[in-house]
């Protein structure tokens, strides 16, 4: 990884916790991979990609302003499962994954819904 890294620091009374905000991206996968109808990420200009493909987070975009966090998510639902549904979840569960893990306050997820994946793309 390279030294550019965006970190959130804590002051804590024991020393600085560093997180980086590549940590928060994975984070963020990860959690989107575990909610059903979730088909792929995708990135901001349109690209498709399954998850856990290449780039597992370049469809994922971490904004942080004191400690609190604002997610923006691009996904591919898959064709038959409902859109907002699947949204909401992934609401849900990044949110929950990302704040759990963290102790940040999350401010904000938002969902692109993308596309829709067809069983013929996968």
């Amino acid at each position: 990884m390279a030294d550019s890294k965006e970190y959130i620091s804590r002051i804590e009374a024991e020393g600085s916790i560093n997180i980086s905000e590549d940590v928060l991206s994975i984070l963020t996968v990860e959690a989107i991979k575990e909610v059903e109808g979730v088909g792929g990420i995708s990135s901001a200009s349109g690209g498709k990609e399954l998850l856990g493909k290449k780039n597992p987070f370049k469809g994922v975009k971490v904004v942080v302003e004191d400690d609190n966090v604002t997610i923006d998510a691009h996904i591919l639902v898959v064709y038959g499962n409902p859109v907002n549904e699947v949204a909401k979840q992934v609401q849900t569960s990044v949110s929950k994954a990302v704040g759990d893990m963290t102790g940040l306050n999350i401010k904000a997820v938002n969902v692109h819904v993308s596309g829709v994946l067809f069983e013929k793309d996968k």
